[in-house]
């Protein structure tokens, strides 16, 4: 896809910068972002990389809208309680930009879904469960494919951005130090501007990855809504990582 006089109008604002201009809009026109799991943090996501015109966007996801999701989840409207995420979300963001080809598929990701990474430019992580986080780690890593991870909960979020390069840490490296979370949003709650918050980081690393603008150093971005705090911590890769360390 390229340019024209359509859509420069459109993305003018994006051109303007001197990290995108017209090449580096170009490049978000052609390329493919992989989002698993539509909740608060994907909603988020989808609705920014949509508006920002990334040319084709995969979306998993296996839940039917619960009216407990309205709270946060702010691409889905009253009217889609009870209807599935991915076929709400997919109508709800064609009408936002009918340029971006929209894939979704009504399942949870596993070890069968590979062969969709084969085409894609960036992954973002936005499940709610550890077994689904690693699985899709070890599958970027083997791909290089760079990965944005993120989660929230009660009033915190975190995010940090895996280029997979190969002297890098991966999401395994990290989560080494921790199990699998005790509680979920559905017991602990969320504040619903938080999901927001760290979604947005999510999608600025993204369109950032896909436009060669990697950090130097990988750290882990924690958001205090609490406090109106960020913190971060640098992260070292793991020698003894099973999925990262060398062999």
């Amino acid at each position: 896809m390229q340019l024209d006089s359509s859509n420069t109008m459109r993305y003018c604002r994006h051109i303007l910068l001197p990290e995108v201009q017209e090449e580096g809009q170009e490049t978000l026109m052609n390329s493919h972002a992989l989002i698993v799991g539509a909740g608060g943090l994907g909603c988020a996501v989808l609705q920014y990389l949509v508006a920002a015109g990334i040319g084709k966007i995969t979306v998993f996801d296996h839940d039917t809208v619960d009216i407990t999701n309205l709270q946060r989840q702010i691409l889905y409207p009253e009217l889609s309680v009870g209807y599935l995420k991915v076929e709400t979300a997919k109508q709800q963001l064609a009408k936002l930009n009918s340029q971006v080809e929209i894939n979704t598929f009504n399942k949870q990701f596993d070890h069968s879904d590979e062969p969709t990474l084969n085409s894609v430019n960036v992954a973002i992580d936005c499940s709610d469960n550890l077994q689904t986080r690693l699985l899709l780690n070890t599958l970027c890593w083997s791909k290089k494919i760079p990965l944005i991870s993120g989660s929230a909960i009660r009033m915190e979020g975190q995010v940090i951005h895996f280029p997979m390069r190969d002297d890098d840490p991966c999401y395994a490296c990290v989560a080494s130090f921790f199990k699998e979370p005790s509680l979920s949003c559905m017991e602990a709650g969320v504040l619903s501007p938080v999901v927001g918050t760290i979604g947005s980081l999510q999608a600025t690393e993204a369109i950032k990855s896909l436009l060669n603008i990697e950090p130097s150093s990988l750290s882990l971005l924690l958001y205090d809504a609490h406090q109106l705090a960020f913190q971060t911590f640098k992260i070292k890769k793991n020698p003894q990582c099973n999925v990262c360390a060398d062999r």
